[in-house]
């Protein structure tokens, strides 16, 4: 369930997308209104408009899951106010500056800082967080807890690296399907790559 939770914004961004180049008039029309309001006087053209659209309500998913878990008195954690922060500001300039580039580049500002942070919590404050989010489910040795927080440093340093390639080297479109397909592709082959390792090693608590 928290998965398809922390996949709205991004399955909704691929829908919104897809949705906007079936009606490409409709996506102009509501993007060109929505920058005509904030003092923008250059036409926007249609081949904008679907990532342009889709980049806007990703936006709003992301500020409307924080919303949802503030007012349920839940907690929102660290990984999605990060989350949350680029979404804005890269999000924010594509629309604005009418630059894909911006939207393009926000995956791997994500995926590098969510290694920053794992790596920063180890190196400079000596935790490592994969112990502190999975340590009550399993038990294992010191230096297999290393591993697995390199192992997902190295994961997202990697992912960031692939968006850009995709991003940059292949249409639009490709990367937009990429962003939603590829991406969570290989978060499960790892997420089973890393259960499959770890199997040698868990001890599960009862």
């Amino acid at each position: 369930m928290k998965l398809l939770f922390d996949l709205f914004p991004v399955l909704l961004f691929f829908l919104s997308y897809g949705a906007a180049k079936r009606m490409p008039e409709s996506a102009t029309a509501l993007i060109g209104g929505l920058l005509g309001s904030i003092g923008a006087d250059d036409h926007v053209l249609a081949s904008q408009a679907p990532i342009l659209v889709a980049t806007l309500v990703a936006i709003l998913a992301t500020f409307g899951q924080v919303g949802w878990l503030l007012g349920r008195g839940k907690k929102v954690d660290k990984m999605l106010w990060i989350s949350l922060a680029i979404i804005a500001v890269m999000g924010g300039a594509t629309i604005l500056l009418r630059d894909p580039t911006f939207i393009m580049w926000k995956p791997t500002v994500l995926y590098w800082a969510f290694a920053a942070v794992l790596l920063g919590a180890d190196l400079l404050f000596g935790r490592n967080l994969m112990r502190a989010m999975m340590g009550q489910q399993i038990s294992l040795p010191d230096p297999v807890w290393q591993r697995l927080n390199l192992s997902w440093v190295g994961f997202f340093v990697l992912m960031g690296i692939l968006n850009l390639y995709v991003a940059f080297n292949f249409s639009e479109e490709t990367w937009v399907s990429f962003k939603m397909f590829g991406g969570l592709g290989l978060m499960l082959v790892f997420v089973l790559a890393q259960g499959f390792f770890l199997s040698r090693h868990v001890d599960e608590r009862k």
